[in-house]
């Protein structure tokens, strides 16, 4: 089959390119060392990029002077960034010593993607001294990826955390507090969360946020957040889900203010150290939002079109690791990966069209299907789930009814008394009633556990925290 091919390819000035390409992409291996390369570097001078591209990548096959000395005199006369490239990847696999100073030159291209080639290529010798130094001086290099390459394949890899991956603080596992996120936050040891899921508090938008500005309702999310990234184990996620928020106008002189919370957040929260994974739409019905549309419906004036908005984020991100997810997937156990596993239907896009939730007690209420998905799709059986913004406590219910555990913290005392938080069974819930100063933790004295007068939610107990000075601070 190999060799009807490589005649039929002989004869390439009578075929066009689709057919050419037909015949290159089918040929497979070389191991026929009788298989002459000739064709394929008469092709390098064809007039189609594709095609020449495809050449590159079949004389890749071969390992002798006359290949590499072809494919090194068509990189410098090849124009199509993506051939040169590929000139790059062909000459990598030949392994030779003897290419390391080409290989070197070509660090000083202006394609970031010739770049990681020639790296890639140069890392096979990466013990050699006159290829370390080459390395080493392109590590501050502009290009984002090239940098973490390097720092990844240059520098030794940090200790991994002490922590076991799969654990469970027994004192976390299924525990509301209320009070203030970043003072709950700081009293909690590292790599405790496996998942965060949360919706943010509106900015001025809801009747239960108030900032004094935008900068400031930013800066308090970034300190969430860098106390989230610090308590979530290697590798793990958070979820979050925000939307542009209007603010209303202050009167009809002026206009409203429109705030790209998800926009501003992302770049927070990449600056924290989180790696962007996704970002998932949340579709709600039309009936369910507010008519933005009925004053253009009416008058039909171009720049006085303003849609409803039917969707929110949910945006993505992974702890930045050096471990891939396979790493965090083999932590677990046979069984517990086969518990976890999904079943049924799933979501195959990036668009999740889910019904949204209504309560009198909480203006912005989860829905329950929405928690489900992030929960199956983001954790394992026995994991803890976290929500920093537990409001009515919806993240907590589907949580325990899906075999995790979670840990939700609410500064709002009213929420307590919300539909969604009496039916979290099996609960333990918190007033964090002083606020202690940093370097003292938080412990559960299960002796102090009694019933309380203020504890009005049924199937909760209340349980006092007992100050106590961390010996580790």
């Amino acid at each position: 089959m190999q060799e009807e091919l490589l005649s039929n390819l002989k004869m390439h000035e009578d075929l066009n390119a689709k057919e050419i390409l037909n015949i290159m992409k089918r040929i497979g291996r070389i191991d026929d060392d009788s298989v002459s390369s000739s064709v394929f570097i008469e092709l390098l001078s064809h007039k189609i990029p594709k095609v020449r591209l495809e050449a590159v990548k079949n004389l890749g096959k071969f390992k002798d002077d006359v290949v590499i000395d072809a494919l090194v005199r068509h990189y410098y006369r090849e124009e199509n960034s993506n051939v040169k490239r590929e000139c790059i990847s062909s000459l990598g696999r030949q392994r030779s010593e003897k290419l390391i100073s080409f290989f070197i030159t070509t660090l000083e291209y202006k394609d970031p993607k010739i770049v990681l080639q020639a790296i890639r290529a140069l890392l096979v010798f990466k013990n050699h001294e006159e290829v370390r130094e080459a390395l080493i001086k392109v590590m501050d290099h502009p290009n984002e990826m090239i940098q973490e390459v390097l720092n990844i394949e240059l520098n030794p890899a940090p200790k991994r955390s002490r922590h076991n991956h799969v654990s469970v603080d027994e004192r976390l596992k299924n525990v509301v507090v209320n009070g203030d996120v970043l003072n709950i936050l700081s009293g909690i040891e590292e790599e405790s969360f496996h998942l965060t899921f949360t919706s943010p508090p509106y900015y001025n938008a809801r009747d239960y946020s108030f900032y004094s500005s935008y900068k400031e309702y930013l800066d308090f999310l970034r300190k969430v957040f860098i106390e989230v990234h610090r308590l979530t184990k290697n590798g793990r996620f958070v979820i979050v889900n925000t939307s542009p928020v209007i603010v209303s106008r202050f009167s009809r002189k002026h206009s409203s203010k429109r705030y790209p919370i998800p926009f501003d957040l992302h770049n927070i929260m990449v600056d924290i150290g989180w790696e962007f994974i996704d970002d998932i739409i949340w579709k709600k019905p039309e009936y369910s939002v507010k008519n933005r549309v009925g004053g253009f419906m009416q008058h039909r004036k171009p720049l006085g079109y303003k849609p409803n908005s039917t969707t929110e984020y949910l945006m993505v991100y992974r702890k930045k690791s050096r471990d891939l997810l396979d790493w965090n997937i083999k932590q677990y156990d046979s069984e517990t990966v086969e518990k976890s596993k999904v079943t049924g239907d799933f979501d195959t896009t990036n668009v999740w069209e889910v019904d949204p939730k209504f309560d009198k007690g909480h203006s912005a209420i989860f829905p329950e299907e929405l928690c489900r998905k992030v929960i199956e799709y983001y954790s394992y059986v026995g994991d803890l789930v976290f929500d920093p913004f537990a409001g009515s406590g919806t993240l907590g219910k589907v949580a325990y009814k899906y075999k995790r555990n979670f840990f939700l913290t609410e500064i709002n005392k009213e929420y307590f008394e919300t539909k969604g938080f009496k039916k979290i069974p099996t609960s333990i819930a918190i007033t964090l009633a002083p606020i202690y100063p940093l370097g003292i933790s938080f412990v559960i004295d299960k002796a102090k556990i009694a019933s309380n007068t203020d504890n009005k939610i049924p199937g909760f107990l209340l349980v006092i925290l007992i100050p106590s000075y961390n010996k580790n601070s």
